[in-house]
């Protein structure tokens, strides 16, 4: 393993490198750091060399003065790539990743083999344009908080889901824990992210990066149904979505999860 920092304006960038093969990076969630993908980074790194991160904020990464901005996020990914040498790489996005990994693949859609979109649009903006029914995302949101308040009252993490909590304690408790340790102010910075939430979907078209929207069937923090109405609009992009599994599935469903990415990548090597 190869691990340490990059120097960025007002922060330091922690990483670490497993594996062998073809670069393939995973960015983590609001809940996570690092050490989110530790049931991705054993599976892959036969295959592949997988980097993890932990996005500005996040510990053992360090915070700039006045805490992360989301905007600043592509151009720390796009340095962690060059200080890697890597001349084209895979992703993997999970939730607040998908703002990384989007922005980057859109100005760099040269050096993206393959992207994957894991409960997340990054900063497409949620127009009622892009649903058949009006009704569609005001009625899950309305859903959602409910079911939120519900979660939370029962201390069960909402992106973690109640089938987590329930069927693996310890798993639930380990997403707990690696939520804990990354000290940002996520209330302020879950704002940043939804006022960044801007970008036309029509920026989608041309983008011809092999992209796999990959969902939860009872997500209630990302709208599923919306990863179906972008991948309309993409000339080479396709969905999945895993059943039984809420907001993220590469915690709470992992072998299904890997199973889903890994099929793909192998067809986008």
């Amino acid at each position: 393993m190869q691990s340490g920092f990059i120097e960025r304006p007002g922060c330091r960038l922690y990483y670490e490198v497993h594996g062998s093969g073809p670069f393939l990076f995973f960015a983590h969630g609001l809940g996570g750091n690092h050490l989110s993908w530790w049931q991705q980074v054993p599976h892959f790194r036969e295959r592949y060399t997988c980097v993890t991160f932990a996005h500005r904020g996040f510990a053992p990464s360090s915070a700039p003065p006045g805490g992360p901005d989301p905007s600043d996020y592509p151009g720390d990914f796009a340095a962690l790539v060059d200080h890697l040498g890597a001349r084209d790489v895979r992703i993997v996005a999970q939730s607040m990743g998908g703002w990384t990994a989007l922005e980057f693949a859109l100005a760099h859609s040269d050096k993206v083999r393959a992207l994957v979109l894991a409960s997340t649009a990054g900063p497409i903006a949620r127009v009622p344009s892009l649903f058949a029914d009006p009704e569609q995302l005001p009625s899950w949101e309305r859903k959602a908080v409910a079911a939120s308040k519900e979660l939370q009252a029962a201390g069960t993490h909402v992106a973690g889901g109640a089938p987590l909590a329930r069927e693996q304690p310890a798993a639930h408790f380990l997403y707990q824990e690696i939520d804990a340790l990354s000290g940002v102010d996520k209330i302020k910075l879950r704002q940043k992210l939804n006022d960044s939430m801007t970008r036309p979907a029509d920026a989608l078209r041309t983008l011809n990066v092999p992209t796999l929207w990959l969902t939860g069937d009872e997500d209630i923090v990302y709208p599923p149904f919306l990863s179906e109405s972008l991948a309309k609009l993409m000339p080479n992009a396709r969905t999945a979505q895993v059943r039984e599994a809420g907001h993220s599935v590469y915690f709470e469903r992992p072998a299904e999860f890997n199973r889903i990415v890994g099929e793909f990548l192998s067809a986008n090597r």
